[in-house]
């Protein structure tokens, strides 16, 4: 239900988030499918990439072994591109296609457990590397060491170049862009902050200032998944369920769930619909308001 609604009015359609699969053990990394009229998301420790279709009770498995990944997303291409635990790197794939890595070290030395990505207006993939992943076994760790000094930001430009961009992060978590692309958004969970960058044009990012503090929220959940909207509206999972933030930093309100949130994104056929994905459940919200469609320039 919207338990603040000071800020959200005329932005919900629904009175009420509507689950639409269950049954599932930890539900992470939504991405709508435009292509296929689907939903993929992901569960951890079940170590799949589920696909849920309109009008469906419950979600098929889209890919039974998917290395415990974690966020989702898609390059200029089409492809699908996955933040894998067990296997400590970004993967890509054709849709239904081959799945290949796209990187999996930095100087070196094998990531932690890439968490969640994004791709920008260029083409560039950029993703964060907290420790979750190594933490726990059912997160897909093998008890193997950690080997980057940080839990970094890495971006890798479209000649393959890596850069780690930020490393001063306690576990960096979800990531978005603005609509223009001049700034990046990442959640911190372990601080449960989030932080605003100037992105430059080399690729550097300037600032990192909080933008929204979640710090002293009681509620059960942490600054995690989140998207913008295309009025540059911030839709994070948080304590509490999806906090809605305008551009300037401001809450307009929190949408609750049932289960504790840990992404979300805008999918449906004019990418209105927001997906939220929740402990063992998948719910939508209807809006009024258009994300962005991922993989767009």
């Amino acid at each position: 239900m919207i338990h603040s609604d000071n800020g959200l009015s005329g932005l919900i359609v629904s009175p009420e988030p509507e689950r639409i699969c269950t049954g599932l053990i930890f539900t992470e990394g939504p991405v709508w499918v435009a292509a296929d009229d689907c939903l993929l998301f992901t569960d951890i420790p079940a170590h799949r990439i589920y696909r849920w279709r309109p009008g469906s009770s419950e979600a098929d498995v889209y890919r039974p072994e998917s290395g415990y990944a974690n966020g989702l997303t898609f390059d200029h291409d089409g492809n699908l591109l996955a933040c894998e635990h067990r296997n400590r790197r970004v993967s890509r794939s054709p849709y239904d296609g081959e799945v290949a890595s796209v990187i999996d070290r930095f100087q070196g030395n094998r990531f932690n457990s890439p968490n969640d990505v994004v791709v920008d207006d260029d083409g560039a993939i950029w993703f964060t590397d907290p420790t979750y992943g190594m933490d726990k076994p059912e997160e897909g760790s093998l008890g193997d060491p950690q080997e980057c000094a940080c839990q970094g930001v890495y971006r890798v430009a479209t000649d393959g170049t890596i850069a780690c961009v930020v490393d001063d992060f306690t576990q960096p978590n979800g990531l978005a862009f603005c609509p223009s692309y001049s700034h990046l958004y990442i959640n911190d969970s372990h601080v449960n902050v989030i932080r605003k960058f100037s992105v430059q044009a080399d690729g550097a990012l300037t600032g990192g200032e909080t933008f929204v503090d979640m710090r002293y929220d009681p509620r059960a959940g942490c600054a995690d998944g989140m998207k913008v909207d295309e009025d540059g509206r911030v839709w994070s999972t948080g304590p509490g369920g999806v906090w809605v933030i305008a551009p300037d930093g401001t809450l307009l309100g929190l949408l609750r769930f049932a289960e504790v949130t840990a992404n979300c994104a805008f999918g449906g056929p004019d990418f209105s619909t927001l997906f939220v994905t929740a402990t063992s459940s998948v719910y939508r919200v209807e809006t009024t308001v258009r994300g962005i469609a991922p993989g767009s320039r």
